[in-house]
């Protein structure tokens, strides 16, 4: 309780410094869906910005200068995810590593006989429940730019940070009371099962395919398309975007 107490303190110090107004500028030219809050979430946003900066440890690689341009770019869009509800800025996060694009991860996979292989792959982001998100800075400024095409990679890895809050990352996030888990496993069980009967179909759906990858991906996925497609969302799955304004605690049809 101390410890909290102190925490509290220093981030209401942080915010009350003034912000500085090349920041302000990098958000509204990086992270153009800023633009469609009101003047008071603005403030949030600029709150929030502040303390992930503070916080948080950026670090680029692969030859990546770090600046505040990535820095606050990064941390406005993060900060979305936060408005209106009660944080801790994400508490498991101790980094974010930034790569100038994709980059190539390695990752072990099962192979018949009880073995194990080592393979590589493209990536364009990930989260870890050990504290880091790792994200390509040009997929970064790619997501953003576009508010309408329902693919932003920090939403997506962000959304996966609040996931792993509660229950390891399982796809089901710490929601405002514990009777709303009946409700959430419903909903998003049974449109998982849609995603994977409509591809398999080869219906076309306003979810991207990656969202079957796993429960986990499929939150952090409808995510993306909450926030940027949501009068399509509200339109074809209007249960699932019920579920999505009750745990995010905002209703994005009204922005569009």
């Amino acid at each position: 309780m101390i410890f909290g107490f102190f925490k509290r303190r220093r981030r209401a110090r942080v915010k009350a410094r003034p912000f500085p107004a090349k920041w302000r500028k990098i958000i509204e030219r990086n992270v153009p869906y800023v633009s469609l809050l009101k003047p008071e979430q603005k403030l949030e946003i600029e709150g929030h910005v502040q303390v992930l900066v503070d916080e948080k440890t950026f670090t680029g690689c692969a030859g990546l200068e770090m600046n505040d341009e990535v820095r606050v770019s990064i941390a406005a869009s993060a900060a979305i995810l936060l408005l209106n509800r009660k944080t801790d800025y994400y508490p498991g996060l101790d980094s974010i590593l930034v790569y100038p694009t994709a980059y190539v991860g390695r990752s072990l996979r099962s192979i018949p006989g009880g073995g194990v292989m080592e393979t590589e792959e493209t990536r364009l982001g990930e989260s870890w429940s050990s504290g880091q998100v790792v994200l390509s800075w040009d997929d970064t400024q790619r997501g953003a730019a576009d508010i309408h095409d329902g693919h932003n990679l920090v939403l997506h890895e962000f959304a996966h940070q609040l996931d792993s809050e509660f229950d390891g990352g399982s796809g089901a996030p710490r929601l405002q009371k514990g009777s709303m888990y009946v409700a959430w496993a419903r909903v998003l069980g049974r449109e998982y099962e849609q995603l994977l009967e409509d591809l398999g179909k080869h219906h076309r759906t306003i979810i991207d395919a990656y969202g079957v990858t796993n429960p986990a991906e499929f939150f952090a996925v409808v995510t993306e398309t909450f926030f940027e497609r949501p009068v399509a969302l509200q339109k074809r799955h209007p249960e699932l975007y019920d579920q999505m304004k009750s745990f995010y605690l905002q209703d994005p049809v009204k922005r569009y």
